[in-house]
């Protein structure tokens, strides 16, 4: 029952949403993956399915480059010459939107927060009940998500907020980028 209310909740929020920056998810921050540093995914300590993830690293607001229509911010000079010379694997897949949201059927917001790197590629979700259903059958989860793509890739993307979903509360402290 809390499956299908939840699968309501995403499709219901993935159909409501207009584009704030071209295809990809840019929340209330005005940036990609809500100022999070993209490269620095990479960097962290991955937990094991079902393990909380380590916080995403916040970028800064004076180190951003664009890419997909999208700002985005990071923690080093470094990091944003990495992603400028290869962006498409740094970016999370679907835009930055929550990849079980896709799996699903629609384009609905994503926590940086509740992350996976799968096969070199990011991935995010929306909350954490959710990374409970993705974590589930992750590989499963991504064949949906791939078939889903090349529907939905083209529609815009949601400009709803991922911090106003109370499941998501304390999944973050403070906000990104920094000053």
């Amino acid at each position: 029952m809390l499956k299908r209310i939840l699968l309501a909740s995403c499709v219901m929020v993935a159909a409501s949403g207009a584009a704030f920056a071209g295809e990809q998810y840019v929340d209330e921050t005005g940036f990609a993956i809500s100022g999070y540093d993209p490269v620095a995914y990479f960097d962290l300590k991955q937990a094991e399915p079902g393990g909380a993830q380590p916080r995403a690293v916040p970028g800064r607001a004076d180190i951003t480059a664009n890419y997909n229509g999208a700002t985005w911010a990071f923690a080093s000079e470094e990091h944003r010459e990495m992603f400028v010379a290869n962006p498409a694997k740094y970016a999370p897949k679907y835009d930055g939107h929550c990849a079980y949201g896709i799996a699903q059927g629609g384009k609905v917001p994503a926590n940086p927060n509740l992350w996976r790197i799968v096969d070199g590629a990011l991935y995010l979700n929306i909350t954490p009940t959710v990374v409970g259903f993705w974590a589930s059958d992750i590989s499963g989860n991504i064949n949906k998500s791939e078939g889903n793509w090349t529907s939905l890739e083209a529609k815009d993307a949601s400009d709803k907020s991922w911090k106003a979903i109370s499941d998501n509360d304390g999944t973050y402290d403070g906000t990104a980028p920094v000053k």
